[in-house]
């Protein structure tokens, strides 16, 4: 055989030793960050009176989506269904009440099981499931935030506070002479913090959750924070009264409610909102604390940071509205922003949604997600934010009505340029953000319109399979 046949084959077989000795490639950390009934109000989502610096320099860096949706806006609805990567007609979460593990099978693979399945060390501090339902994922470290004697912070948050009511269906707040880290969300940073600092140890790449409570009622935070605010910079929206009288019944769910005793002034919903922004300026302070401990202990650089709120909040617009349950945007839209290593920092305009995260972080990690999941990967619109992507995002609500045994539902479509709501009774919505973006207008019984009426109907019939890219 020639001298060449030899050359190449001992230079075959050098390559193939070598790809043998090769490591395999390193797994990137996760740091999951998530916010409790957080909206968009932030200085990086354009808000003039919120102060929050840390998550600013966070999407400053990393790929900020403006047109992030949620699909249930309710907290236990919301979180099973980014968990577990399904969507609420799947996991039948309409309420904090109901368990997921019930619909979608005791062998589903929540995300954080996914990672830990995969070699990662997991943990989660705070509220990343609901309250009641933290033990339906599990981890290998899993903690409320606790006192020096082990008390309960959050209920220790809720009794101490004083304003117009007390609990989460009543507009409560404080500002209270306590340090950031003997607040529970300080208490949360505090000990994931303690955790980044131990993962070096195991050898292990890590899945760390910092679920904070913040700004979720009662809005609580150090006197420092509402001093941020000074009371005459906060308005109120500013709305044309007539638009309420062209939006169904049905659209509406958390107005102060004078039966109950929730007669609130202007000046005490002005109160409220300072409130809900020093509640977020406290979160986010929190929020610099975990990036500055990826700085100190050089883990920036191998970590993905994903944040996010799990609803948006209403602060008092379309007649008054506060809290959530609705599908207008202040309560269907949240904040999401990922800084992963390697990406270039940027803003997309593309439609995601929270049931997005999972193969989105599966796909980061290199791990192979379960095949059923109702997300898409939006890795994608990291590399290209302004590529061509999903053509709708969906969000659900229900309703109780008189005498009715089963709920009403109401389903939104969400495309780029109109929001589409259809509710149970056969009333509908229709808003044009080009033209409003605040939702006044409802154009759904406008003639000029019926034909977008007609192309949304059909696309919300269609689904979320048909939304998908190439769908």
């Amino acid at each position: 055989m020639s001298r060449w046949y030899w050359s190449c084959l001992f230079a075959l077989i050098l390559v193939t030793a070598t790809s043998a000795a090769d490591p395999p490639a390193k797994k990137p950390n996760v740091l999951y960050i998530a916010a409790d009934d957080l909206n968009a109000r932030l200085g990086c989502y354009g808000d003039p009176l919120a102060k929050t610096p840390n998550l600013d320099k966070l999407a400053a860096a990393g790929v900020r989506f403006d047109r992030a949706y949620c699909q249930y806006p309710l907290c236990n609805p919301s979180r099973s269904s980014l968990l577990s990567g399904k969507r609420p007609a799947t996991t039948r979460v309409y309420n904090n009440g109901v368990v997921a593990r019930a619909h979608v099978g005791k062998d589903a693979v929540f995300l954080p099981e996914l990672f830990r399945n995969n070699g990662y060390f997991t943990a989660r501090v705070g509220k990343i499931a609901h309250h009641a339902h933290e033990d339906q994922v599990t981890w290998d470290v899993s903690e409320h935030p606790r006192g020096p004697n082990g008390e309960n912070l959050m209920s220790k948050a809720y009794a101490a506070v004083e304003g117009t009511g007390i609990g989460e269906f009543s507009l409560g707040w404080k500002a209270t002479d306590t340090k950031d880290e003997d607040e529970p969300d300080g208490v949360v940073a505090t000990r994931v913090i303690e955790l980044l600092e131990q993962s070096q140890k195991s050898g292990k790449p890590f899945f760390l959750a910092a679920g904070f409570y913040r700004p979720h009622l009662p809005f609580v935070a150090p006197k420092k924070y509402f001093d941020l605010y000074p009371l005459d910079r906060v308005k109120l929206p500013a709305e044309p009264p007539e638009h309420l009288k062209f939006i169904p019944k049905l659209a509406f769910n958390a107005n102060p409610t004078p039966a109950k005793g929730e007669v609130y002034t202007d000046v005490q919903k002005r109160e409220a909102v300072r409130a809900y922004l020093a509640s977020i300026s406290f979160m986010d302070a929190q929020v610099g604390r975990l990036l500055a401990a990826l700085d100190r202990l050089k883990l920036a650089d191998d970590t993905v940071v994903v944040f996010f709120g799990d609803h948006g909040f209403h602060l008092g617009e379309h007649g008054g509205l506060f809290r959530k349950m609705s599908l207008f945007e202040e309560s269907a839209r949240v904040p999401l922003i990922l800084r992963v290593p390697g990406k270039k920092p940027g803003v997309t305009s593309r439609l995601v949604e929270l049931v997005d995260l999972y193969p989105t972080l599966a796909d980061l990690a290199g791990l192979t997600p379960p095949t059923d999941l109702e997300g898409t990967s939006a890795v994608p619109l990291l590399d290209d934010p302004k590529r061509a992507w999903k053509t709708a995002a969906f969000t659900t609500v229900t309703r109780r009505t008189a005498g009715a045994t089963e709920p009403v539902f109401g389903q939104s479509v969400r495309t780029e340029r109109y929001r589409y709501n259809a509710w149970g009774d056969g009333t509908a919505e229709l808003y044009d953000h080009d033209a409003d973006p605040h939702e006044y207008a409802n154009l759904a019984a406008d003639p000029k319109h019926a034909a977008t009426v007609a192309e949304l109907k059909k696309l919300l019939a269609g689904g979320w399979k048909a939304a998908r890219p190439g769908g």
